[in-house]
């Protein structure tokens, strides 16, 4: 093997470099992990130097393979692999590791850093997301590609170490990962045998190449992590079973290089220091300074001209394709954009306004549906599921399609019990590009799922979160099922649009806004009882888009403002009445969503003169008091549920005409 000052660099000076830039920026730092990147910075130099099909130039080249870094406080290991490859990643940014507005944070940020793929650090959850953009890739190939035209042609690659495998998320994402039969999809286990706490032995004993196996994946076992021979034939391996996801078990050594701290937690979560730094630098022969890097190593490492020949051939292959199959080549250019067909708001409002006439008296899960059902076939990117309780949350439509088989159009997802992956899951899928994707649960099972909602929100990711059976009106299966504090809990998600529908019109305006917005999640809230329709003007049924509006106005200024959503915007509607004609009410399906709009949009709906207000929801009554003020009240629910039908508990927990009317009449 060559050293690092020969001018034709071996695999190891190769990796080296890896190594001690991740030293270096931490060291600079006074902060993060140096023990994964130098643990696996020799798988890393093999699958980036032979087998990573990227264009460093076009980060976003859409047949480029995927790589994700599920174990993320391993950052600097993509960092130092970004800059060496060539990418927009300077050695200036690689110096400011972890500090403010570098393109290095902390952990992997796909919004900050050009060629991260994905939002890493909450272990297991990079993996799922892996699961999802290879499940991505499976179906747009599928759908276009055509005898002689493999367009869609790409791999995912995902790193993780111990900590991800520990996570329950692993497995619900690699027992689907299994049954689709995701052959271009390959997993790295960085078997080191150490985690924050020390050697694994007292907490992690899991046969894991047995686990994956029965998972259904083909396993590559006995892998020497520090070997280049070795793991390039275990890749090749991998590269040959595509029938099937593939586990390529690496044997590695934490902290590898480091005389004192290899092997140990200590070189985990904490710089080496500068005297162990100069004794990793002796013992890997690496005689140069801090963020130094020769220009042979350099100039091994780029992939820019490699990458651009390879986006040149795919882009000569595709405008091949576009003569020969001109309407398949439009619709995946369309879907990659991102774009949403040009009649689709025309369609969707139409429908909209059909329903204002119409004014079916439906639960607003069922509304969901009939959304679905109108909007599917006008959304080829489409696709969504359940997790296990499609016909609770009635996510199925007619044209559903399961993604488990090789259909073209396949389009319906049955995650199974496993609310965290298949959020995750959807959030790979979007990230892959060319699809809106929607799951679906019981709206108390979003804690399950929220950290995958929370990661959907930080990462900007269009994904639909439906959540049905929404308040103690789904009755008789009791408190274990009753959302009480998961609305609040999801509306304090920054960057997530909640959505509370009261009938069947909000409910599609609401599925009609998560379509168009393109920044960030939607969280859908439904129903499981009848919610009566509510008589609207056109410029109301256009209002509702802005998350609040006036939904009955009282006649003159109001005096009291009654606050409400869901199915409490019907009691409210009936507490009106009886209270007089001096009483505004206003239904907020969405409150992030009314919060980003004008002061003065605000203001007309909500004047600031009129402090008599009641906040009315089926849920914790904290969140609501920000709008109703010091000299309002919030009619709400605070504990637990209870098991009974539907009608007895709303009036057991205080939610009637009488009580919303009592009140209102006692604010002063």
């Amino acid at each position: 093997m060559t050293t690092a000052d020969s001018t034709q660099p071996g695999r190891r000076d190769l990796a080296n470099a890896i190594r001690f830039l991740a030293i270096d920026a931490v060291q600079a730092a006074n902060s993060g992990h140096p023990g994964m990147p130098m643990g696996m910075a020799d798988i890393a130099e093999v699958l980036w130097n032979e087998h990573l099909r990227h264009s460093p130039n076009n980060p976003g080249w859409f047949n480029r393979d995927r790589f994700i870094l599920s174990n993320g406080h391993g950052s600097m290991l993509q960092y130092a692999l970004l800059h060496l490859a060539g990418y927009d990643l300077p050695i200036e940014e690689i110096r400011n590791f972890r500090q403010l507005d570098s393109k290095t944070p902390g952990h992997p940020e796909n919004f900050m850093t050009p060629g991260v793929e994905t939002t890493t650090g909450p272990l297991g959850q990079g993996f799922a997301n892996a699961v999802g953009l290879a499940l991505a890739e499976k179906l747009l190939a599928q759908r276009f590609n055509r005898d002689g035209f493999e367009l869609i042609d790409h791999r995912t690659f995902v790193f993780m170490g111990d900590g991800c495998l520990m996570e329950g998320i692993s497995h619900e994402a690699a027992s689907l990962a299994g049954t689709w039969g995701l052959g271009k999809l390959v997993a790295f286990w960085d078997d080191n045998k150490i985690s924050i706490d020390g050697n694994t032995d007292g907490w992690f004993t899991d046969d894991t190449p047995a686990r994956f196996e029965a998972y259904g994946w083909h396993v590559v076992r006995g892998v020497d992590g520090h070997d280049a021979d070795s793991i390039k034939a275990g890749i090749e391996q991998a590269l040959a079973a595509t029938d099937k996801p593939t586990l390529i078990c690496c044997r590695t050594t934490i902290g590898f290089g480091s005389p004192n701290k290899a092997g140990k937690e200590s070189s985990h979560g904490a710089p080496l220091g500068k005297d162990e730094i100069a004794a990793t630098r002796e013992a890997l022969n690496w005689p140069h300074g801090p963020f130094e890097i020769p220009q042979p190593i350099y100039d091994a490492w780029r992939a820019n001209e490699r990458g651009a020949e390879l986006e040149a051939q795919w882009n000569a292959r595709f405008d091949d394709y576009a003569k020969q199959h001109p309407e398949a080549a439009a619709e995946f250019s369309r879907r990659i954009r991102g774009e949403l067909p040009a009649d689709f708001i025309a369609q969707a409002d139409t429908y909209i306004a059909k329903l204002q006439a119409d004014g079916p008296t439906v639960a607003s899960r069922k509304a969901s549906q009939m959304a679905i059902e109108t909007f599917a076939p006008l959304l080829p990117e489409l696709i969504g599921g359940s997790a296990d309780l499609a016909h609770s949350n009635l996510t199925l439509w007619k044209g559903s399609k399961s993604v488990a088989t090789d259909d073209p159009n396949a389009n319906y997802v049955y995650f199974g019990v496993r609310e965290f992956a298949m959020t995750a899951i959807n959030n790979g899928l979007e990230l892959h590009g060319g699809f809106i994707p929607y799951d679906a649960t019981f709206l108390v099972f979003s804690d399950y799922a929220r950290n995958g909602v929370r990661m959907s929100a930080l990462m900007g990711a269009h994904a639909i979160h439906v959540y049905t059976h929404d308040s103690i009106g789904l009755g008789e299966d009791g408190p274990t099922h009753q959302p009480i504090e998961h609305l609040a809990s999801l509306r304090y998600i920054p960057e997530n649009d909640v959505w509370r529908p009261c009938d069947a019109v909000e409910s599609a305006v609401a599925w009609k806004q998560a379509i168009v917005r393109n920044d960030g999640p939607s969280c859908l809230v439904f129903s499981r009882q009848n919610l009566p329709h509510q008589a609207r003007s056109e410029a109301q049924v256009a209002d509702i888009a802005r998350g609040g509006y006036v939904l009955k106005d009282a006649a003159g200024t109001p005096e009291i403002i009654l606050i409400a959503t869901g199915s409490e915007v019907g009691l409210a509607m009936q507490a009106a009445e009886q209270l007089g004609d001096r009483v505004r009410v206003v239904s907020m399906p969405s409150t992030d969503v009314f919060n980003r709009q004008s002061a003065e949009y605000r203001e007309s709906v909500l004047p600031r003169n009129v402090r008599r207000r009641v906040a009315i929801e089926a849920g914790v009554t904290g969140f609501w008091h920000s709008y109703v003020g010091l000299d309002g009240a919030v009619i709400g629910i605070d504990t637990f549920g209870a098991s009974a039908p539907a009608e007895k508990l709303f009036p057991h927990f205080g939610f009637t005409v009488e009580r919303v009317v009592e009140v209102a009449r006692s604010l002063g």
